[in-house]
């Protein structure tokens, strides 16, 4: 029971760390890390209300909101992102600013539907 106890306060004292890592990062490396979290997060909710709207859309719906979001993605990566002979270079920042938005965009298409109905021209 005392070690499961020890080991419970370690994580939790390591997860309080990481936050804290977020809140001033010591180094690009953290900054890359931590921006990195909320690029991931931000894109798990696109991909969820991206489906969520989907669903409620007819098939002329659908198909829009397809091409809108390949159109989005091309949008998404010509802005945020870019190749040269020396590598290839994401700014996580404009990818997870880019990505919110987007989201948010669609989470207004949802709220749409469930009040006055989908209307593709929106899409």
């Amino acid at each position: 029971m005392k070690k499961l106890l020890i080991s419970l306060m370690l994580c939790t004292s390591g997860l309080s760390f990481a936050n804290s890592a977020c809140d001033m990062p010591k180094n690009d490396f953290d900054g890359l890390y931590c921006l990195n979290k909320v690029y991931q997060e931000a894109d798990k909710e696109l991909n969820e209300n991206f489906n969520k709207l989907k669903a409620k859309l007819d098939n002329n719906g659908k198909s829009t909101l397809k091409q809108g979001q390949l159109n989005w993605m091309k949008e998404r990566n010509n802005n945020c992102s870019r190749k040269d002979s020396s590598g290839f270079y994401v700014n996580l920042d404009c990818a997870a600013s880019t990505t919110i938005q987007r989201s948010q965009f669609l989470q207004d298409r949802i709220r749409e539907c469930a009040s006055s109905g989908c209307q593709n021209s929106k899409l």
